[in-house]
């Protein structure tokens, strides 16, 4: 869930995720915190709800059969209330559990999966204020949405189960209850749960590594929920304006990055020039290319072949990275292309490109189809031999002359001249 709660967070949107139960508690909890939980864990006895534990370790153990695995069996809910304050009064160490129902059920409406109940029998009298005065989750997260004022608790379904115990509190706390919206779980596959604990990617971790915000938002409120038309890309006021309850599948969902990557590279592709430097400059700095070309040109190629704004080093360091050539790469099927191609072409490019009045890349594209004409070539020959000796990589942000213009002639002349050594 986490992954929601900070795509939600960057989107300005109010929910709420509980509070900070664990470890050293952080500073969600101070001692003023703590002093409220217990007033109302002591009400909640006087309701009821709850009652006082003095049980020892030793005792809690003996309680669990072989494999570990226990339950608490009420002892300290007959004793007397004369025997309870003795014990407080001397000090014996203790706990508050909740005083859940041995018979019956509880039942509750769910807006995404209908009418649920569970049966008493199979919840524990599980533990509300530990023996450091510290609430768990399973009590704080009751009082804390009471005193914010919560009116609907969306959160994953494997609290589905948990809820009725949750609601027994409300009830005798004479409270009402919020309107609950369970969520199935994000999966990284069909047996695993997306997990940051796991070091899956969080939200910040996609950001980091360049996805457009835009897009994790709208990927992620297509997780496991299936607007009325086929439309995927939508910005935040469309998804608000289609998003109904009755559109959430109650089976989980798989992380598919590769469609996250789709659609951040659909996001991307209707920027404004503008707005594209905006996000991809950071990640060019990044790049050994970077101060040494024309920076605008850099990112107009960029723009239309990069999903993930992290790629862009890797796109674009291969202009200052530049050595051994593997041969292969100069076959390509599609294009009838391969290293005696190669060794026909680049001559004859060394020379168009010496010759040529502009170097750029109209004047370049235009001289090098004509020389695939000359040559009774197809144009796909010669712009993909000129490419690859220009780069020595089989996938660049540019074609041969858009790769040509921002080499310029002298270096684009040298690249030429070291590609035709290696094919000698």
């Amino acid at each position: 869930m986490q992954i929601i709660y900070d795509t939600l967070k960057d989107a300005g949107i109010r929910y709420d995720e509980g509070p900070d139960i664990g470890g050293d508690y952080g500073p969600y909890i101070q001692s003023e915190r703590a002093a409220i939980y217990k007033e109302y864990a002591e009400k909640l006895v006087k309701l009821g709800g709850a009652y006082y534990c003095f049980c020892d370790k030793e005792r809690i153990d003996s309680l669990k059969d072989e494999n570990g695995v226990g339950r608490y069996d009420k002892h300290c809910l007959h004793l007397s209330k004369e025997e309870v304050a003795e014990k407080l009064a001397a000090g014996v160490p203790y706990v508050i559990r909740q005083n859940v129902p041995e018979e019956g059920s509880g039942s509750y409406e769910d807006l995404v999966y209908g009418t649920v109940t569970v049966d008493f029998k199979d919840i524990e009298d599980g533990v509300l204020l530990k023996s450091d005065g510290m609430p768990t989750y399973n009590f704080a997260n009751v009082v804390d949405d009471h005193l914010m004022g919560i009116t609907h608790v969306i959160r994953g379904s494997e609290y589905l189960s948990s809820t009725p115990k949750y609601n027994l509190m409300y009830d005798a706390f004479g409270w009402e209850r919020p309107t609950y919206i369970h969520l199935p779980p994000i999966m990284k596959n069909a047996h695993e749960k997306l997990s940051k604990r796991n070091g899956d990617a969080s939200y910040q971790d996609l950001v980091d590594k360049g996805y457009i915000k835009e897009a994790i938002i709208n990927y992620i409120a297509l997780l496991g929920w299936s607007p009325k038309s086929n439309q995927e890309k939508m910005s935040l006021k469309e998804l608000e304006e289609n998003f109904s309850l009755s559109g959430i599948n109650k089976s989980p969902s798989i992380f598919d990055e590769p469609k996250l990557c789709w659609l951040s590279g659909e996001y991307i592709r209707a920027m404004s020039a503008e707005e594209f430097k905006a996000v991809a400059l950071p990640f060019l700095q990044k790049s050994k290319a970077y101060g040494r070309y024309d920076e605008d040109k850099l990112l107009k190629m960029l723009q239309s072949r990069v999903d993930v704004l992290e790629d862009i080093p890797s796109k674009v360091d291969f202009l200052e990275e530049y050595g051994e050539i593997d041969p292969a790469l100069y076959f390509n099927k599609k294009m009838k292309s391969d290293a005696e191609i190669a060794k026909a072409v680049l001559p004859k490019a060394a020379d168009v490109f010496k010759n040529l009045d502009k170097f750029e890349n109209a004047e370049l594209y235009a001289a090098l189809v004509a020389l695939a004409q000359e040559q009774g070539m197809k144009n796909g020959q010669v712009l993909w031999c000129v490419r690859i000796a220009l780069t020595g990589k089989e996938n660049t942000p540019g074609g041969a002359s858009e790769m040509a213009e921002l080499l310029g002639r002298e270096r684009s002349l040298e690249r030429l001249a070291h590609a035709m050594s290696l094919l000698a």
